[in-house]
């Protein structure tokens, strides 16, 4: 028999519009659970531009591991990575993109990471206010280059989003961050960053790690294009 107070209790998380008696959304908590199931993501700021790596977790052979895409470029100058529900990542990702496409289109200028950021933060947090919808199970590294420089940014499914030098989402997050806060420099290059990811993600994820499940991009402070890692340099690290 379920005890009455259990059963009221229960009822809580079948709406998001509703708050439990201690002052909880419980699934926009259980969305943020999701994002811990995911793949491990991992953006860092590095003196010559910022970087963005993503662990593609492969699991089946039959799949053509080129065809998973974990990280896009919203701009040429912008990139996203995402863990948790890939598919409502894209959702995201091609909504920025039309903003990015916009802005470029009004003020004939590139649109600033930030505002993407916002505009992506801002959709999250209205999914956690009306009735009939529910929270986007995702969480997003953005990292890009402005006028002023090398950003990154992390956004969680309650549409906070914080400003980062190095930030990691999904499994593996506290054994990596750890890491993160120990070895992590400011004044390390595009190339450093990239070998204390790649050394980080074989840690945590064991005999399972190989070059094939990597995907990675950077974005040079001097030239502020999106580039692909070619899986060859991954390769060498792996050594």
């Amino acid at each position: 028999m379920v005890d009455p107070i259990q059963h009221q209790m229960m009822g809580y998380d079948r709406a998001i519009t509703m708050f439990s008696p201690d002052g909880r959304l419980l699934q926009v908590e259980y969305a943020k659970k999701t994002v811990k199931q995911g793949s491990t993501a991992i953006g860092m700021v590095c003196k010559d531009g910022v970087l963005l790596v993503a662990d593609k977790r492969i699991v089946d052979k039959l799949i053509i591991p080129d065809a998973v895409e974990k990280i896009f470029q919203i701009d040429d100058h912008i990139a996203a990575t995402a863990s948790g529900i890939v598919s409502d990542a894209r959702i995201l990702v091609e909504r920025s993109q039309l903003v990015a496409q916009q802005h470029q289109v009004t003020y004939d200028s590139q649109i600033d990471v930030l505002s993407v950021v916002k505009d992506i933060s801002n959709l999250k947090q209205m999914t956690t206010q009306s009735g009939g919808l529910r929270p986007f199970g995702v969480s997003l590294l953005i990292a890009g280059v402005d006028d002023d420089g090398p950003k990154l940014f992390e956004t969680d499914p309650t549409g906070i989003f914080f400003q980062y030098k190095a930030s990691v989402i999904g499994e593996g997050e506290s054994e990596i961050e750890s890491i993160l806060h120990k070895k992590y420099n400011e004044n390390m290059s595009i190339d450093d960053g990239l070998k204390l990811i790649v050394t980080s993600l074989k840690k945590v994820l064991g005999n399972d790690f190989s070059a094939e499940r990597i995907e990675g991009v950077y974005i040079t402070k001097k030239d502020k294009l999106f580039t692909k890692i070619e899986k060859e340099k991954i390769s060498k690290l792996l050594k």
